[in-house]
């Protein structure tokens, strides 16, 4: 160790007195170096707990964005205009015809009946969104059944004479638009498109005995074509498609209302007194979305009654030969009907009759958990307890001497 030690000294009274400054100005600038080094880690650490931070942020707000589509789309299948509501108030959708009809056009998840019945409305804003809504389909060089088919799939028509006519005559100008020549005029696309739909139903529903045979359907179009007759073969190319192959009526597979209760946040089977008839009747409960939904038997696709949650109540409630009881109330509207809708047995969708709903669990512990499961889904309008705050203000202002 001496001699290492002797040897280091030697070395060093080799150099110049230059040479050593020199080498400690290296050895201070590789200090400083390493110090400069260290600063720029944690800086780029700083940065990259940043950039963590950002993505996890931006990562949050994807999934709140997706989780308020989803239910603006749940509202929209179930009531078009309040949902249509929603997704534009909450930013998911911008309020102008040609976005609204893309929406509609290409957006997963909604139902095809509703869509139909809310390009059919005669609302200013429904009849633009119906044009782009049209517009949005490419009708070039098909022929006319193959258009409809196009067509009749991306929605399904509603029941009113009306709005049917205001969407067929929509189809016949944009297919005119597309092939231009085929028809002298879109009053001529419109009545065969009628036609055909009729010829559809005549071939292959069932509960038709009869059917109409290709010379009916030729002479039953004859002059047509502003007073002319359309030729034979198209009219025969037509027929036959359709007699082929009928129209496939869009079914909503996982679309419609049985999507709502695919992942509830409580379900079982549950007592439920009658409103008008105080009877005790055996339901199968699904509480989701905000709303509580009762079936007469689990494999019912759509429910008997429905319960908006909005701005009721539940608590404990003791009831004759009854011990697990629990109560929906609206605790600012006593003595009126709450909210809510059923199904009659003969398939009428009617207002419910309930001031309160009484429903029996099986247990003590069944019965609080329900409980605690309805309060925690249970929301309110954000003005309704400000409306509350300003009556009771008003109500209970001391009079001025």
């Amino acid at each position: 160790m001496v001699c290492s030690a002797t040897m280091t000294e030697c070395c060093q009274t080799d150099f110049t007195v230059e040479e050593q400054m020199e080498l400690e100005r290296l050895k201070m600038h590789k200090q400083i170096l390493l110090e400069e080094i260290e600063k720029l880690k944690k800086q780029i650490e700083n940065v990259m707990a940043d950039i963590q931070d950002f993505k996890s942020a931006e990562d949050n707000k994807t999934l709140e964005r997706e989780k308020r589509l989803c239910s603006g789309k749940k509202k929209f299948n179930m009531d078009p205009k309040k949902g249509m509501k929603y997704l534009v108030e909450n930013e998911l959708l911008v309020w102008k015809a040609e976005r609204v009809a893309e929406f509609l056009y290409k957006e997963e998840g909604l139902n095809k009946t509703a869509i139909g019945d809310f390009l059919g409305e005669r609302e200013d804003m429904n009849l633009q969104t119906l044009k782009a809504f049209v517009d949005l389909h490419e009708f070039s060089h098909l022929n006319l059944v193959q258009a409809l088919r196009q067509f009749l799939w991306s929605f399904r028509l509603p029941g009113e004479a009306q709005k049917i006519d205001r969407m067929m005559e929509a189809f016949a100008t944009r297919y005119c638009n597309c092939n231009s020549g085929v028809f002298q005029s879109t009053d001529t696309c419109y009545i065969l498109s009628f036609a055909i739909i009729m010829l559809n139903t005549s071939l292959h529903n069932p509960n038709v005995k009869d059917k109409t045979p290709l010379e009916r359907f030729i002479s039953m179009n004859r002059g047509i074509n502003n007073g002319e007759d359309l030729p034979n073969d198209l009219l025969t190319n037509l027929y036959n498609s359709i007699r082929n192959e009928p129209f496939k009526i869009p079914e909503d597979d996982g679309n419609d209302l049985t999507h709502t209760f695919f992942n509830p946040d409580r379900e079982g089977w549950l007592l439920k007194l009658g409103g008008r008839v105080k009877t005790w009747k055996r339901r199968w409960f699904i509480l989701t979305d905000n709303c509580l939904y009762y079936f007469e038997f689990t494999t019912d696709k759509e429910p008997r009654g429905i319960i908006p949650l909005e701005n009721l109540c539940v608590r404990e409630v003791s009831f004759p030969r009854k011990p697990y009881c629990l109560e929906l109330y609206n605790p600012n509207s006593k003595g009126q009907k709450i909210k809510a809708c059923k199904t009659e047995t003969d398939g009428r969708v009617v207002e419910g009759k309930h001031q309160s709903y009484m429903i029996c669990a099986g247990s003590a512990e069944e019965r609080d958990d329900w409980i605690e499961s309805i309060r925690a889904s249970i929301t309110k309008d954000p003005f309704y307890d400000l409306v509350s705050v300003r009556k009771k203000k008003v109500i209970n202002k001391v009079p001025e001497n």
